[in-house]
């Protein structure tokens, strides 16, 4: 029985130390990472039964993605395995203000860039399964990538496994017109939907006067029964005001607002995805996933690297007032 079952590719990332650029960097600092394996290794870390669903190659960075997983409790039984392709990688240059930090992706020819419909037992993997997560960046990869999702969309509903949605515009993938045409197409399947306003705008045309408006328009539009929307405030490249809404059942949530100090901003969507889900799916209260996913994602940007390594202990302190200074 899995709590949640993640589905994407993962990747490895490297990044210049000392906020140098590609050109000049003598060294890289290494980590693994990908927003659906981020995901899984958070609703793990939270104390729910997570697997990952990928492609990779059988080779040592292959493994190495593998372990990462594993070693967080992340149940890996249903990768695929290939003998051709390579893992995907993709190289952060961290910025800051005015220079805002830029990613660099390298990852045609993965080996998940190959996955074809057929490769995934999705009718074992999701009949036990309570939620089925993915990202709009996986079908942006290639186009038996989309058509790989599109299967476990049907086997979802198949099983009557809920499908959680990351929107996750990712520009240098694709161009909107293609990102609309897709995801929109696999809104009907989806029951909690986890956007922000700009992605809204960019792959699904639509705009509101602010946030409660705007998830109030899409589970009008959309039949999701819940509607998750973070907001991001801030001119500073490493300090940002962080905060969220829900709405379902025509109720609106709002949650309280972070004020972050940076460390490394990748991954946060991923650990509200992960927060949210971990507190929402056990007994489907909006209020206590808002709670857990805004906090878990405002503690995300206090550590380097894509995954976030705080628990459930993590989040009850925050919960109860942040504690600056050290903890002794």
């Amino acid at each position: 029985m899995y709590d949640v079952v993640a589905f994407g590719e993962g990747l490895v990332r490297l990044s210049p130390a000392h906020f140098q650029r590609l050109e000049q960097a003598g060294r890289v600092d290494l980590h693994i990472g990908g927003a659906e394996l981020n995901v899984a290794v958070g609703v793990s870390r939270l104390g729910l039964r997570t697997a990952w669903v990928s492609k990779l190659p059988d080779n040592p960075l292959g493994r190495m993605i593998r372990n990462k997983a594993r070693e967080q409790g992340v149940v890996t039984d249903h990768i695929c395995w290939s003998e051709e392709g390579r893992a995907g990688l993709y190289f952060l240059e961290l910025g800051a203000t005015p220079r805002p930090t830029s990613v660099t992706y390298d990852r045609t020819g993965s080996a998940f860039c190959s996955l074809k419909p057929g490769e995934i037992d999705w009718e074992t993997i999701l009949g036990t399964a309570k939620c089925l997560h993915l990202t709009g960046i996986t079908p942006a990869v290639s186009t038996s990538a989309a058509e790989a999702t599109f299967e476990a969309l049907e086997a979802a509903r198949a099983q009557s496994c809920k499908v959680s949605l990351d929107l996750n515009y990712r520009a240098k993938l694709w161009d909107p017109e293609s990102a609309g045409r897709t995801l929109g197409a696999m809104m009907p399947y989806v029951d909690i939907l986890i956007t922000t306003a700009g992605d809204t705008r960019t792959i699904l045309g639509l705009t509101a006067a602010d946030d409660a408006e705007l998830a109030g328009v899409l589970a009008e539009r959309y039949p999701c029964e819940v509607v998750a929307v973070t907001h991001r405030e801030g001119a500073s490249v490493w300090k940002c005001r962080w905060s969220g809404l829900v709405r379902a059942k025509g109720q609106t949530v709002t949650s309280k607002v972070y004020e972050v100090d940076i460390v490394d901003q990748v991954g946060r969507g991923d650990a509200f995805a992960a927060g949210f889900l971990a507190g929402y799916l056990p007994a489907e209260d909006i209020a206590r996933g808002l709670d857990v996913g805004i906090a878990f994602s405002a503690l995300k940007h206090s550590m380097p690297g894509d995954i976030n390594w705080c628990d459930q202990r993590d989040v009850d302190a925050l919960l109860a007032g942040p504690a600056p200074g050290v903890s002794r």
